[in-house]
């Protein structure tokens, strides 16, 4: 009997191969191997209305992948006002011109996040890069342009600015809220407690830190670990463009529901979101939750394992979404 219809060897190597993957998971902080049981079908529910969002005019918003842009919903017909009583005619007066909404009111540089370009056209954000740098070097001559950035008031409480870490050429990028404790004082994100499950969640999928890209949405650390203001996210999302703009990863993996609203500007819960793939300005996003969620609620740990490994596969072209 050949070695390869010996049933003892598939068994063996089917033995193997168990044995890598609960190694694998346990790694990870998996301890129940029992099959998930499919989740009872809710009651349905009356559909509600969603509320009414106005995204800015050049952002794109994400959709699911596979699924096709929607055409705008004409917009509902006000209802009719009585008209005024007319009134005595009163003698013209000069009226000042209106005054313009300052830079601050604006969404930070909203119209270079589709075209990518002029994403430092603002004053504030104008850094011109050397010519024939890599992506290494323009990193690194990105972090030092902003290591004094002002821009909020989270540059009051900071030790320093957590840029990022990790390859230039990565193709998968980990993008989080903000810096914590341990990352202000050491200038490096993700390096604390949820820092290292988020290493254990790099390495169960194959990889190394070294590998691929962490950055938080916000460089500074916020007072008392608190998630950053939606302003204070506007004031640094034009940083993260452009280190988006630089890396050119093939998948960004958004964690938590701060991460979600940062970057994609969306207003969606991250578990309604979470495990799909969505397409923003021709990148791949899969959202999920953050590890430090997942020390609070360790059951999760499993649904983010699933979802990593659907990323994992894309990365390494498993996976053709």
């Amino acid at each position: 009997m050949s070695s390869e219809s010996d049933p003892r060897v598939e068994y063996a190597e089917l033995l193997r191969a168990l044995a890598a993957r609960v190694e694998l998971e346990l790694g990870f902080g998996i301890e129940d191997w029992r099959p998930p049981l499919p989740a009872p079908a809710p009651p349905a529910r009356p559909a509600l209305p969603a509320a009414p969002q106005a995204p800015p005019a050049a952002a794109e918003a994400p959709r699911a992948v596979g699924t096709a842009p929607s055409s705008p919903r004409p917009a509902a017909p006000m209802p009719r006002r009585p008209a005024p009583a007319p009134q005595a005619a009163r003698p013209s007066v000069a009226q000042p011109a209106p005054r313009k909404a300052p830079a601050e009111a604006q969404p930070a540089v909203a119209v270079a996040a589709e075209s990518g370009v002029g994403l430092f056209e603002a004053k504030d954000y104008d850094i011109q890069f050397p010519e024939g740098l890599s992506r290494q070097g323009q990193l690194d001559y990105f972090a030092k342009a902003i290591g004094g950035c002002t821009l909020c008031p989270l540059a009051q409480g900071r030790t320093q600015v957590v840029f990022g870490v990790g390859s230039p050429e990565a193709e998968l990028m980990f993008v989080g809220e903000a810096p914590g404790h341990d990352e202000d004082v050491q200038g490096e994100p993700f390096v604390g407690r949820a820092g290292q499950l988020l290493t254990k969640i790099i390495e169960a999928m194959g990889l190394k830190r070294s590998d691929v890209y962490i950055a938080n949405v916000n460089k500074c650390r916020p007072p008392n670990n608190r998630a950053p203001l939606p302003e204070e996210m506007d004031r640094c999302r034009p940083y993260l463009l452009r280190q988006i703009d630089i890396i050119k990863p093939k998948v960004i993996c958004l964690l938590g529901a701060t991460a979600v609203r940062g970057l994609l500007q969306s207003k969606d819960s991250i578990t309604k979101i979470r495990g799909q793939f969505l397409r923003w300005r021709g990148t791949l996003v899969m959202p999920t939750f953050h590890p430090a969620y997942l020390l609070r609620n360790p059951a999760e740990k499993r649904t983010v394992w699933e979802d990593v490994q659907k990323v994992r596969d894309v990365v390494l072209g498993r996976l053709v979404v």
